[in-house]
This record gives C-alpha cells, structure tokens and sequence, in this order.
C-alpha cells in the first residue's frame, strides 16, 4: 500500500492465528491504520492476496469510527452483554441518546463497545483506549488477555502492549520487522537492530576506505579494471546508509518565559453548565506552583476538561475564584484538536496570523518536529490523526508558554514522539497540568495526582496509581470528600486554619527544590573526595561535605514538620 508520496508497506506476509495477540508500531503515517483496515477488509491492498478463513467473523474497530443513525442501543445491538460493556466503558446510561448527539470520545467508546460485543473470531482495534478512563483501560486489559481468537491492535498504552501482546510488527518506511514477545522484548530486539546497523555501517565504510588506500597505493600505469575498482570503491565510500525514519530526535527545546512564584489558585470553585444541572464541579480549592507537575484522573464525564478549561479561563467558574498570576502565560494542548483549519496548509499554521509561512525559523521548527518534504504544504485534512496532534503540539509549544495543560496528550501520537515528549516535561522549567489515561505518560510526567469524582468535588491520591485503579476508585473518586465541608480542603494542601495555604505550599516546595539542590552537590563532592590524592583538597572537600550534610539534615526536618502541619489542617 502506498500514498502520492510515500510507500506504506511493501510485500507484506502476516498470518494472524487464534490466541495470537499482534501489537502493530510505527510511527505516525507509517501505515499502522492502513493495515488494519486491510485486515479487516474495509479497504482493498494494492496487491496481494488476504486470506480468512471460512467462516471467520472479524470485529473491527477504525480510528475515527461511523456510526449508523439511531440511537446508542442500536448501534451496540440488544442484549444484556453489550449493555454490560457498554456500562463499563462509562456509555450505560446514554443507550437511548441518539448518536447524533454524541461527542467524538463517546462515539469512539459506543464503536468500541460494539466491536467488543460482537461475536467474532479475530478482533481489530485501532486505539481503542483512546477517550477512555483508567478503570476502563484495566477492564479492557483483562478482555483482550481472556479473548480466545486472535487480536491485531494498535495503541500508543505501553502499559497495554506489555501486558497482551505475544507479537510486536513494526512498520518503518515501507519495511515491516516482525518481533516475537512482549512491547518490551520488541523494544529489546529494535535497539539491537539499530546497534547492529550501526556496527555494520562503521564496518562498510571501513573496508571501503582500506580497498580505496590500497588501490591508490597501486602501480602508476592503471588499467582500465583497476580504475574500474577504484570508482567503485569511491562510490561505497560516499554512499551513506539508509536514513533513519526521522532525521533527528524530536528537539523540544523551546524558550520558555520567566515563571513567578505565583501561578494559578482555585478558591471554592464551582462550574454549572445549566440552571437545572448538576455542578460539575464543587467546591474545588487548587494551588499551583512553579514547577509543578500536576496529574488529573477519574472517570469520563466528572469534570477533567472542564477543570483544565477553567484554569486555561476559556470557562468562568459558576462561584468561587481563580487567581493567575500577572508572568503566567497559558499553552492548552486540548483533546480535539478542533481548532485546526482542516482546508489550511501546515506552514500557514506554524506561521499564524503574523508571520509569513515558509520563514527559515519556521522551516527549521517544523523540521524539529518532523514536518518535512511535502509535509509543510500538506492541507491539515490530508494528514494522519497522529500527524494532527504532532502539529497542534507543534503550535502550542511555538506560542513560548510557561504554564502548559494537557489533556490527553497521549491520543493518536505515536510511542517515539510520547517518549520525546516525556523526557522534554521531565527538563522543562515551567508548570504542567495533564489529564491522561495512560498509566506510563502519568508516571513519567506527574509528581503529584488528584482524582476527579462524579459528585464534582476533587481528592488527593496517595499511594501508587495501579492500587487507586485496582480499589475500583476510577468510577468513585471522591466519595468520602462530598461529605466534607463545602470550603474544607482535602489532600490538595489547602489548610483550614492558621498559616495561609499559600505559605504552606511554597514553604514546601522550597524546601523540596532545597533538598534536590544539596543532594546532588552531596554526590558531586563525595565523588571528588573518591578521585583526589591530595591532603590539602580532602581537608576542604571533607569540610564541606560535612557542611552540606548538616544544612540536608536541617531542610529535611524542615520538611517533616511542614508535612505535620499539612496533615494536621485536613
């Protein structure tokens, strides 16, 4: 299969057994989706030949998948078990609304549903967690590890790939390498590829150098064979190896403005959308710092993007207050993506309203993130719905914010560009607050995780993310918090009495930074005082090795007791 510009996969032989479960890779526009529309015989190949076997019934879902009209219930089918998984992908208590109404997560969770309920003998699933919560990624987990038949998925969930797949395909500029195990056994065998082809790289260009120098050593009279030789040789010389799929690692390093200490703080917050509604959010009281790393989680519908399009103030809360401080400048990499012209070129975009498209800053920027060849002239309709994302993560990052919102960030990008992403949060000087349903992205980028419950009030997560999943706390966050009084925090670390949440919360925080500021210098003076010899230079490492031991020791205590106090104010 192929596109105007590109080669998709070539000569592709896959055979897909009962009790095989396939992960397919790559990255965006590599052909993943194409493939399994192949499989599922929603579109022709090229060439070559599929073969199912007789009486086989596959159940397929696409990426951006059609609905039939009518209502929810008719598009899962009648019957207790599809209105069983309907309710566990959160859609129970919409099967008499009409598809028309609802929104793209929904329609995608209600397609997912319906391919899950179906009879069938091999299961094709292109990103099915997309727009769904924790508990529903876990219970999905333990469908597919019990589904008998085969399963050929694509997912950016890493935590999902390691735990179901028995295969791994990766696809990579028309060539397909197929691996046996695990996403980590996959990821195992890529890089000894990569080494391999490295080794051999250096090896080639080596022998070619050696016959080069010989032959030029040679006798003063050449024949026509030796020059023959020496042209060939000349020629593997300059010749290069393949190129990798991408010219460079994704170079996320963007200029960030100044943070003050003052970020953004929610008084009480309440949001209703409707007069006879149900707040969707209560009572919300929120402090965010400088450097912040703040993970938002809970079921689908209790409020997370609404939380996010407070703090982004695209809503005004219905009471209560929120305070930004006067240095905050917002990025808001939203689930959608809606705001893009789908009729607009790529560099048009990148520019905006002020620029002229096609700058050499811009060029390099978009080569930064991979939009190069015909990519920057593309129309946005004609990329991928990974290439979509790569480009509104382009734009938001290009706008220099310090204080940036995810949500769902993980949605359609493809597993190089979220390991990018992740080690460029990991550096990046500002604040972050991110909603997302994959486990491995929370891990990497949260310090800190509060739960979103369907009530409207938020709580506080301690302890590790898989024990809140496993207590069946997606669906239920927050129970014990409706109770508490309607200003009261709860492990948000907002006090009730005495010093002002505010003095707590960057106390805290600078004890913390304080801390990682003297343990690394603790490591690099103990690893000096390791390589010298000299009397003099161990009495002055051992000095202040002892000092920097003494203020730890202080700022640590410092810490405990803040902490005390914290707990006692709940």
């Amino acid at each position: 299969m192929s596109t105007p510009d590109r080669v998709l996969f070539d000569q592709l032989s896959l055979t897909v057994s009962a009790g095989q479960r396939i992960g397919v890779v790559g990255i965006n526009g590599a052909g993943k989706s194409t493939l399994l529309r192949v499989l599922a015989g929603a579109i022709d190949p090229e060439s070559g030949l599929v073969r199912r076997g007789r009486g086989v019934r596959i159940s397929y879902l696409d990426q951006d998948p059609v609905l039939a009209s009518g209502t929810v219930r008719d598009a899962i089918g009648n019957g207790w078990e599809s209105e069983a998984v309907a309710q566990r992908l959160g859609m129970g208590a919409e099967l008499t609304t009409d598809v028309s109404r609802l929104s793209g997560g929904q329609a995608k969770r209600v397609a997912l549903a319906r391919a899950l309920a179906r009879p069938a003998e091999l299961l094709v699933l292109d990103e099915p967690t997309n727009h769904l919560d924790l508990g529903a990624v876990a219970w999905l987990e333990d469908q597919l590890l019990a589904f008998r038949g085969g399963l050929v998925i694509i997912s950016h969930d890493r935590h999902l790939l390691d735990r179901v797949t028995t295969r791994m395909l990766e696809l990579d500029r028309g060539s397909r390498y197929l691996h046996e195990g695990t996403y980590a056994s996959y990821l195992e065998a890529r890089a000894e590829r990569d080494e391999r082809a490295s080794s051999a790289e250096v090896v080639r260009r080596n022998l070619a150098r050696r016959e080069l120098a010989w032959l030029r050593r040679g006798a003063k009279a050449r024949t026509s064979k030796s020059k023959a030789r020496v042209d060939s040789a000349t020629k593997l010389l300059e010749t290069h190896a393949a190129p990798p799929a991408r010219s460079s690692e994704l170079a996320l390093k963007i200029g960030t403005p100044r943070l003050g200490d003052k970020v953004i703080e929610c008084k009480d917050v309440a949001f209703v959308y409707g007069p006879n509604e149900d707040p969707v959010l209560r009572g919300v009281d929120l402090i965010l710092g400088p450097r912040e790393r703040l993970g938002i989680v809970g079921a689908n519908g209790t409020g997370k993007s609404t939380l996010l399009d407070v703090l982004a103030g695209r809503k005004r809360p219905t009471t209560g207050t929120v305070d930004v401080g006067t240095t905050v400048m917002i990025g808001y990499y939203d689930q959608t993506g809606g705001e893009l012209d789908l009729g607009a070129r790529v560099q048009d975009l990148v520019a905006g309203p002020t620029r002229t498209p096609g700058s050499l800053e811009d060029i390099s920027l978009m080569e930064r993130f991979w939009f190069t060849g015909d990519l920057p002239f593309a129309r946005v309709g004609t990329l991928s719905g990974g290439e979509r994302r790569r480009l509104q993560l382009l734009i938001v990052l290009a706008r220099q914010p310090n204080v940036l919102l995810l949500d769902e960030p993980t949605n359609d990008l493809d597993l190089d560009t979220l390991r990018i992403l992740e080690e460029f949060l990991e550096e990046w000087p500002g604040a972050l607050v991110v909603v997302s349903h994959d486990r491995t992205f929370l891990e990497r980028t949260s310090d800190r995780l509060i739960a979103m419950s369907s009530n409207g009030a938020v709580r506080g997560i301690t302890g590790e993310l898989e024990s809140w999943i496993a207590a069946g706390q997606t669906a239920h966050a927050g129970k014990a918090s409706s109770t508490r009084s309607a200003r009261g925090p709860d492990e948000l670390g907002v006090k009730r009495s005495g010093r002002s949440p505010s003095t707590i919360y960057y106390e805290t925080r600078r004890n913390e930074q304080d801390m990682a500021r003297l343990e690394k210098r603790r490591e690099e003076l103990a690893a000096a005082f390791s390589n010298t010899v000299e009397r003099e230079e161990l009495a002055r490492i051992g000095s202040e090795l002892a000092e920097v031991h003494t203020k730890l020791a202080e700022v640590e205590n410092q810490w405990l007791l803040l902490a005390e106090e914290a707990e006692r104010s709940h």
